[in-house]
């Protein structure tokens, strides 16, 4: 991919089922799509953003715990309505705020700066290798057949996914287990990467303008990652259905 348009078709086609919105009403997705990424190990610029993102949940965490967090609540409130147990799968914004008082993982310069930008705008978000994804992403509940790609004990294994689980998925399975927990191993980033999909997920009380904003300042600082970086995006709401 080098043009807008094949990637806005991907983000366009992207899809959540109506079953999803029965569940939460309020949930919104953002989709940004970039290509054109330049592989890179972390960086200054990549060390300065996690550690202002490891300041902002150290601030935020002084005067309550990590799951009193209004967005994180709300998250486990979810996991709850559709039978996972939050206290032993972690949404993936909590997962990462835990960590941020002991130090936020150094991957690279693109892992970096997505994990630093969910912290900092108190957001679940994701990262996926658009090469090798088969089809658009959907958001669904499970069937319980679908192939999940990941691994136990060190080694490579395919799992599947309880049924009503809430998945994002492809055309060949799954890619993130329990809506924003656990991503799959075929789809996820690599130190190769160069055109890649980020989901960044709200409920209420985050706002569409709030998560639209994390959006916008993920896209600021990724298209520093290369000198022809083409990224586009797409919000997907309830209304969006209709």
């Amino acid at each position: 991919m080098s043009e807008t348009a094949p990637l806005q078709k991907l983000v366009d086609a992207s899809y959540i089922d109506v079953a999803i919105f029965e569940l939460r009403p309020d949930y919104r997705a953002v989709l940004l799509a970039v290509d054109g990424l330049v592989p890179g190990a972390s960086n200054h610029a990549s060390e300065a953003l996690l550690q202002r993102a490891e300041a902002s949940a150290r601030q935020a965490l002084q005067a309550q715990k990590v799951e009193a967090l209004s967005h994180v609540a709300a998250w486990r409130e979810t996991y709850q309505a559709f039978g996972a147990k939050p206290n032993r799968t972690r949404n993936s914004l909590e997962a990462l705020l835990r960590r941020a008082a002991t130090g936020l993982p150094r991957v690279n310069q693109l892992t970096d700066t997505y994990n630093a930008i969910s912290v900092l705008h108190q957001i679940p978000l994701g990262g996926e290798d658009l090469a090798h994804y088969s089809g658009p992403p959907r958001l669904i509940r499970a069937t319980g057949e679908e192939p999940f790609d990941t691994a136990a004990n060190g080694e490579p294994v395919i799992e599947y996914p309880d049924r009503g689980e809430v998945i994002w998925c492809d055309d060949d399975g799954v890619t993130c287990r329990r809506w924003n927990w656990r991503q799959g191993r075929r789809t996820r980033l690599r130190d190769e990467t160069t055109t890649a999909l980020f989901i960044l997920d709200a409920l209420d009380p985050v706002t569409s303008e709030a998560l639209q904003g994390a959006a916008d300042e993920l896209a600021t600082h990724l298209s520093g990652l290369g000198p022809d970086i083409t990224i586009t995006d797409h919000l997907i709401n309830k209304t969006t259905l209709t």
